[in-house]
């Protein structure tokens, strides 16, 4: 994630950690489940090809383009150089990166079988309209994740960030529990599957 980045469209994105290429113990620990979660989930879909929105640097969509093989896959995010500048270290044959101006996908509907929003929709300041624009543009399968509240604030405050703002990680502007995230996906199609990596939710969801 870049630090505090707004976009035209107002989406904020939240601190620099790394928490990919991080070394500590219990954050690869927890970075472990979340990916295993993330590859058995891609494994239950089978998408022939996926769009992966707010791809940030694009380490997931580097990973889900060696997942799909020769699939398809389109990374999108925001208009900020250290994104673009960080594309370059993560490339496959099958992946492309397109920066968005606006809040509509430049997509046609249907354009893709599996849609996924990674650690996105908390920084979004409609989700109910990117989640729109993610059903159209799927054919099949949406894959999304958000941090658990009130769990993830609870941790930040555990570990003495974020005191001023109680723990909310900055850009953090939706905050879901669980039952309220499932609530919001059912809203947009059938839940396959739910997955709770601590301390996030994850939805394996049919449009």
């Amino acid at each position: 994630m870049t630090d505090l980045t707004v976009s035209a469209d107002g989406i904020v994105t939240g601190n620099t950690y790394d928490k990919y290429g991080s070394q500590n113990p219990l954050v690869r620990r927890m970075m472990g489940a979340f990916e295993r979660s993330l590859d058995e989930l891609l494994d239950r879909a089978e998408p022939a090809s996926l769009l992966d929105v707010g791809c940030g640097e694009g380490v997931l969509a580097q990973r889900f383009a060696r997942r799909l093989g020769s699939g398809r896959v389109v990374g999108v995010d925001v208009q900020e150089a250290s994104l673009q500048a960080a594309w370059s270290q993560h490339r496959a044959a099958n992946l492309e990166y397109r920066t968005l101006a606006g809040a509509e996908l430049p997509f046609a509907a249907g354009e893709f079988d599996m849609v996924s929003a990674i650690e996105l929709l908390e920084h979004v300041p409609d989700a109910q309209l990117t989640l729109g624009e993610m059903v159209r543009c799927a054919q099949r399968h949406l894959l999304v994740s958000v941090p658990r509240e009130p769990l993830w604030r609870v941790l930040n405050v555990a570990r003495g960030a974020y005191w001023s703002q109680l723990g909310n990680t900055p850009g953090h502007l939706n905050h879901w529990s669980r039952r309220s995230f499932i609530q919001l996906l059912r809203d947009h199609g059938e839940i396959v599957e739910v997955r709770s990596p601590f301390p996030w939710t994850m939805l394996l969801v049919r449009v």
